[in-house]
């Protein structure tokens, strides 16, 4: 199990690396076979090069991105805890994948992460936050109740129609 020391030296490790800009400070926060699964990655990163990768293309979006540390809980049973967090950054770069152009507008997006523990280190990283919020603040999803949205059901409708036959 965790102690309450170690989870706050390390969340606090943990955000240091993501604020640094320098992705080889999280290669000692994981294993070398971590999964890595976060809503922006059309599928898991598997090892810590694609991990630092992901961080790589995530700073090239948003140059200026932050992590804000929030409270966090450990599992009473279990080598895992769950770390709440708000993230801030101003969309500078292509977010690829999936492909999306700068807007140069900001983000400020809260989620939780849960992190299963083997050896001290991350073995199993899942992070949840709303992407429908992400994509309404960078211009990729249209406001709700707006024009563009209004057309965006009708064009899903459309197809669904099709699909249906």
């Amino acid at each position: 199990m965790l102690d309450e020391q170690f989870a706050r030296e390390f969340a606090e490790r943990y955000a240091e690396a993501w604020n640094s800009y320098d992705a080889e400070r999280m290669e000692p926060l994981v294993t070398s076979d971590v999964v890595w699964l976060d809503p922006a990655l059309p599928e898991p990163a598997r090892g810590v090069e694609e991990v630092k990768d992901f961080m790589r293309r995530s700073w090239v979006a948003f140059p200026d991105l932050r992590f804000t540390p929030g409270p966090m809980w450990l599992d009473p049973h279990a080598p895992s805890m769950t770390w709440a967090w708000r993230m801030e950054g101003t969309h500078r770069g292509p977010i690829d994948p999936p492909g999306f152009a700068a807007t140069g507008k900001r983000i400020d997006v809260d989620g939780i992460d849960v992190w299963d523990f083997a050896d001290g280190r991350i073995e199993r990283f899942r992070a949840y936050y709303d992407m429908a919020v992400l994509a309404r603040q960078i211009g990729a999803m249209p406001p709700p109740g707006s024009p563009g949205e209004r057309v965006g059901v009708l064009l899903q409708r459309t197809q669904a129609r099709f699909t249906r036959r």
